[in-house]
C-alpha cells in the first residue's frame, strides 16, 4: 500500500476500534460519567491527537505535496480549530439534556450514537468541500465571507433558545412514528401493545443529529482555510468529535462560567474567515498556519480566562 492508503486504512481501524471499546466493552452498562472519569477521558483523546500528529509529523506523505513539517502543523491547528469550536456543541447538549430530562446513565449512549452520526456527516461534508473548491476556486471567498458572518452572528447571539418541536427532522418523523411520553430504560425503540414505539431517547438523537449538520457548516469551512488536504482535515475533525463526548461530561456543570467564550469562538471564525480570503488572493501564506495556531489559542483563553476573572452576575 501506498502512504496515503496506509494512513486511512490504520487511521479508521483506529477509530473503529476505539469506538468498539467505548462502547462494546468499557461502557457496555450504562453509567453516570463522573467528573473524575470524564477528565481522565478528555486527557486521552487529546494525548491520543497528540500523538497521532506526531505520526503525520515522522510518516505523512501529503499527495499535495506539502512538507512532513507543514502537514504536523495544520493537523494541530485544524485540531484546535475544531475543538474550539466543539465547545459551542456542548452549550446545546447541556440544553438539550435538560430540557427532555434526559437520565444522566444514558446521555451517554445517545452522544456515542450522536458521534457515530457526526462522523458520516462530517466525512461527506468535507470531501465535498474539498471537492467544490478545487473546481470552483471562487467558493474561497463565499466560505470566508460566511465564516466571518457566521462570527459576528455569533458575537450578538446571547440567548441560545432550543426548540425541538420545530425541527423539520423530528417534525416529520412524528407522521410516520409513534413515541412514547416516557423513556424505557436506554432503549430508542419498544414494542408495546399497539405496535413499535420510539422512545424520547432517539427523539433526543434525532435533534443531535441535525444540530450537528447545522455545526458542521461553520466548521468545516473553518478547517479548509487551514488546509485542503482531505486526511488532515477529515482526521482533525474526528480526533475533535471523538473527544466531544469526554469534554461535555467534564464541562456540563462548568459552562455556565464561560460567559465569554462565545466571543472567543466569534473572533476565532472572523479571524479564520480573514485569512482564507487574504492568503488565497494573495496566493501565498501570508499568515502562516503557526501564526494562526497562536492566535486562535491566545483568543480562546483570553475569553475563558476573562470568564473566570469577571463572572456573569446572577439575575435577581
Amino acid at each position: 500500500m501506498d502512504n496515503q492508503t496506509t494512513f486511512w486504512v490504520v487511521f479508521n481501524v483506529l477509530v473503529a476500534l476505539l469506538l468498539y471499546l467505548d462502547l462494546g466493552v468499557i461502557n457496555r452498562k450504562s453509567h453516570v460519567i463522573k467528573m473524575k472519569e470524564a477528565l481522565l477521558w478528555s486527557v486521552f483523546w487529546v494525548l491520543l491527537a497528540l500523538i497521532f500528529n506526531v505520526g503525520i509529523y515522522l510518516f505523512y506523505e501529503s499527495p499535495l505535496g506539502l512538507s512532513k513539517n507543514d502537514a504536523a502543523w495544520q493537523f494541530l491547528t485544524g485540531y484546535v480549530i475544531e475543538r474550539s469550536l466543539s465547545i459551542d456543541n456542548i452549550f446545546v447538549f447541556v440544553i438539550l439534556f435538560a430540557y427532555f430530562d434526559v437520565p444522566a446513565k444514558y446521555q451517554h449512549k445517545v452522544l456515542f450514537w450522536g458521534i457515530i452520526g457526526a462522523l458520516v456527516s462530517r466525512g461527506i461534508f468535507i470531501f465535498a468541500g474539498v471537492v467544490l473548491i478545487n473546481k470552483f476556486a471562487f467558493l474561497i471567498y463565499v466560505l470566508g465571507a460566511f465564516l466571518i458572518f457566521t462570527g459576528v452572528k455569533l458575537m450578538f447571539q446571547n440567548d441560545r433558545k432550543l426548540e425541538p418541536e420545530k425541527n423539520p427532522v423530528l417534525r416529520l418523523f412524528k407522521k410516520f412514528f409513534k413515541v412514547t411520553t416516557d423513556y424505557h430504560g436506554g432503549d430508542f425503540f419498544v414494542r408495546l401493545k399497539h405496535g413499535l414505539y420510539a422512545t424520547p431517547l432517539f427523539i433526543v438523537l434525532i435533534v443531535i443529529e441535525t444540530t450537528d449538520i447545522i455545526f458542521a457548516v461553520d466548521s468545516i469551512p473553518a478547517i479548509l482555510a487551514v488546509t485542503r488536504d482531505p486526511f488532515i482535515v477529515y482526521s482533525s475533525n474526528i480526533f475533535a468529535i471523538l473527544g466531544l463526548r469526554a469534554l461535555y461530561f467534564a464541562m456540563a456543570n462548568l459552562v455556565e462560567l464561560f460567559h465569554y467564550l462565545n466571543y472567543g469562538l466569534s473572533l476565532i471564525l472572523v479571524f479564520v474567515g480573514v485569512k482564507m480570503i487574504i492568503n488565497h488572493y494573495y496566493a501565498a501564506h501570508v499568515i502562516p498556519t503557526e501564526l494562526s495556531l497562536l492566535v486562535i489559542l491566545i483568543l480562546l483563553a483570553s475569553s475563558i480566562i476573562l470568564s473566570l476573572k469577571y463572572p456573569k452576575k446572577k439575575k435577581s
